[in-house]
């Protein structure tokens, strides 16, 4: 359910490195609880748009707002308390255990004036849950397969707590079963989600999905609305059909080479 304030936006938001322009102009507002999906081809400018909204690279052109106020000018802090971002590779040479790892998500939260305490460990150990790593928590970060790995990291920005989570194609090292429970509570959160997305299918259950295509935003709306066969085509070079699954009445992506 989403209310009608835009809690983060980007305008003209343009990113280029020497000659080579990743991203073009980008325009999006994302309302309070909405879910956006961030759809595209392999180089089309997904994982760049992601870590320009998380403030990880500085834009070319355009600015970021965060509930209103132009993102490059807020404290790092204040903005890790209302904004958390996954990456699609995380790693650390440290000896840290996976409790430790995730803990590193109430850093934001944590001062002189306010010490670890016990209501932080229980937000930790609710995050572990979340993504079923509690088995895990002794064990330690860099021993971990990279699927273990990726839902530590989903785990760290969970127990971070924030308004917003951006993620940069979260599924990607996990199998059916991670892939499918790690969408599911996401999608449970009381928060607004950006999410890069390689599966068609997957971002069908998102509110709204954005269209990205060598750098610029060719489409937006509501799922069934912007994935059409003809935008499918275009995008992705593949045909599509929709199909209704007859065990839910969902409408399904039945993707074909062209």
């Amino acid at each position: 359910m989403t209310d009608e304030r835009t809690v983060l936006s980007c305008h003209d938001l343009s990113y280029a490195v020497r000659d080579c322009v990743l991203l073009k102009g980008i325009n999006l507002k994302v309302r309070a609880g909405e879910t956006l999906g961030i759809v595209g081809p392999n180089g089309s400018g997904k994982s760049t748009l992601i870590k320009l909204l998380a403030n990880l690279r500085p834009a070319s052109q355009g600015q970021v707002l965060l509930n209103g106020q132009p993102l490059r000018a807020m404290a790092r802090r204040c903005i890790a308390q209302q904004l958390a971002v996954v990456e699609q590779q995380a790693d650390t040479h440290d000896a840290l255990s996976v409790f430790d790892a995730v803990a590193l998500g109430r850093t934001p939260w944590l001062s002189a004036l306010r010490p670890w305490s016990v209501e932080d460990t229980a937000i930790v150990e609710q995050a572990l849950r979340d993504v079923d790593v509690s088995h895990l928590r002794k064990r330690i970060w860099r021993d971990l397969s990279g699927g273990e790995r990726q839902r530590v990291h989903i785990a760290r920005a969970l127990a971070q707590r924030p308004h917003i989570l951006l993620l940069d194609e979260p599924t990607n090292h996990l199998d059916i079963l991670h892939q499918l429970s790690i969408l599911k509570a996401v999608q449970k959160l009381s928060v607004t989600t950006l999410i890069a997305l390689h599966d068609l299918n997957q971002a069908l259950s998102c509110d709204q999905v954005a269209v990205l295509e060598r750098g610029h935003l060719v489409a937006l709306g509501k799922p069934c609305d912007v994935l059409t066969p003809q935008r499918v085509h275009a995008t992705f070079g593949v045909h599509a059909h929709y199909l209704t699954d007859p065990f839910d009445g969902a409408k399904i992506l039945r993707l074909r080479p062209s």
